[in-house]
Formats: C-alpha cells, sequence, structure tokens
C-alpha cells in the first residue's frame, strides 16, 4: 500500500503544480474529513464555545460551499434503502463522487458533478440486489438532491449574516440549479447575489483556478472573500488560493492537522455570523 501511495505521490506532483502531494494524498484518504487527524499546530480563531482571538479584515464577500454546508444530506441514506440498497452505501458513494471528481481535476479535465455521481452510482449498485432496474434506481437517488432541506443553523446564520450587509453566494462543485433548488425551499434565496458553480470555471474546488473564478465574479480581491466549508480539503484550497476562510465544525471533530487551517472556526453560521459582526467596523 505504500509503494502504491509512493508511485500516486509522484504522480500528483507531475500533474497538479502548486499543491503538495501530500496535500491530495491527504484528500483521498480522508474525502469525509474531518474524521480523522491532528490538532492543527497553528490555531484558527474559534467562536461558539472558545473565545476568539484577535479578528482580522472583514470580508466583502461570503462564499459558501452547498453540499454538506449548506445542505443536510443525511436523507440520501434513504433513498438507497428505497432501492434495495443498504444505507451506509450513501457515504461511500459521496467519497468516490469527491475522489473522481478530484482525479480528473488533477489530470487536467473536468466533468460535471452529476455526471460522475451518476456514474460512480452505476458502479456502486452493479451487484446489488435492488428492487428496480439499474437505471430506474439511478434516478431515483439522484433526485434526492431535489428535496435536501439546510441544517438547522442555515437559515438563522445566512440572514444575520446579510443584516451585516455582506455580499452572499454560493461556490459549489455541484449545479448552480440544485443550489438555487435548495435555497429557495429554504426561503433564503434573496439573500444571495450570486449561485457560482465550478462548471463555469472549469475545475473542480480545490483547484486555485476555482476560487480565483468566484473572486473574479465577484469583483473582489481574494483577500476580501471568504469560504465557509465544513470539509477541510475547501478550507485548504482556497486558503491557498489567497481567501479568507472559516470552518464549520458541527460535530466537534478535530481539522486535519495536514491541511492549512482555517482564520475562523465556528460550530454553526449562526455562531460565525456572531463574529464577524465583532469584525464590523463601528
Amino acid at each position: 500500500m505504500e509503494v502504491a501511495l509512493a508511485g500516486l505521490e509522484a504522480f500528483l506532483d507531475r500533474v497538479q503544480q502548486g499543491f503538495p502531494a501530500r496535500v491530495w494524498l491527504a484528500t483521498i484518504r480522508t474525502l469525509r474529513v474531518p474524521a480523522i487527524g491532528r490538532k492543527p499546530v497553528v490555531e484558527p480563531t474559534r467562536v461558539g464555545s472558545v473565545s476568539p482571538a484577535p479578528a482580522t479584515a472583514m470580508p466583502l464577500v461570503v462564499a459558501f460551499d452547498v453540499n454538506e454546508t449548506l445542505s443536510d444530506m443525511s436523507p440520501m441514506a434513504a433513498r438507497f434503502t428505497e432501492v434495495g440498497a443498504p444505507a451506509q452505501l450513501a457515504g461511500t458513494w459521496f467519497a468516490a463522487v469527491l475522489r473522481d471528481g478530484f482525479a480528473l481535476m488533477a489530470a487536467g479535465r473536468s466533468k460535471p458533478f452529476s455526471d460522475v455521481a451518476a456514474d460512480d452510482l452505476r458502479v456502486l449498485l452493479h451487484g446489488v440486489r435492488l428492487d428496480r432496474a439499474l437505471d430506474a434506481a439511478v434516478e431515483h437517488v439522484m433526485h434526492g438532491f431535489s428535496s435536501l432541506s439546510v441544517h438547522p443553523d442555515v437559515v438563522a446564520g445566512v440572514e444575520q449574516m446579510g443584516e451585516l450587509g455582506l455580499r452572499l453566494v454560493t461556490l459549489s462543485n455541484g449545479s448552480a440549479q440544485v443550489a438555487a433548488g435548495l435555497l429557495e425551499r429554504a426561503g433564503i434565496a434573496d439573500r444571495f447575489e450570486r449561485l457560482l458553480s465550478v462548471e463555469q470555471a472549469g475545475q473542480w474546488k480545490p483547484a486555485p483556478s476555482s476560487y480565483a473564478y468566484a473572486a473574479r465574479e465577484c469583483a473582489v480581491e481574494p483577500a476580501r472573500m471568504m469560504l465557509v466549508a465544513v470539509h477541510a480539503w475547501d478550507i485548504d484550497g482556497a486558503h491557498r488560493a489567497g481567501l479568507s476562510t472559516a470552518w464549520i465544525d458541527r460535530t466537534g471533530a478535530p481539522y486535519p492537522a495536514v491541511f492549512d487551517p482555517p482564520a475562523v472556526q465556528a460550530a454553526s453560521l449562526v455562531d460565525l455570523a456572531a463574529h464577524l459582526a465583532t469584525r464590523r467596523s463601528p
């Protein structure tokens, strides 16, 4: 296994300039971060349960990741059981989607999230005793994205950030249409200035060009944009692209030390909004 990883490390060093191979390997090993990791050497500003450290500059634009950061994806497990598959395959599937999207990106290619997700579903469900045809099962699971809800802290947190005068956008590896449906169901679509997708950027996050695309579309310097996400790989990528970052840790899990730490660590979007309020000029 270590030999294989060493070979992959050499490969990634060649194909992805600007990102150390250790970061990509850690991403592949811990796709559902942050389940594993050591305490960061550099501590982020923590808010919610720990007194915050001195604040940095107030962002002009806050860009939210969508899948798992805004959306509660736990109901996707039921979609698997409804077609006769084990519920635990939902986590395996989502990790595979990220893995394959990242692999395409490392090779200089890109495919829409929905295409990668559907293909990985066909592979994962092959050989499983389903209660319908494979294509019908894939369609049923994929349709689950259209009925997801946001996490309980999202509505209040987004509204409070909007009241601070912050420009709010999304930046997702998924489609803008999925993000639009999610926010409309939550009643907060009008709080968002733009719904951005890497499908227009040409590369998935965490490629630097995806974050540069978002800053360019919003006409701000990267340093005045804050990326908010639950994924450590997203936080690391945004930081390396020059953005400010906020990691939402709803579970209390440790942040993986292999990634660059976030500027802010918060237990919820409400806690993040309260912290950002302290940065506002009098």
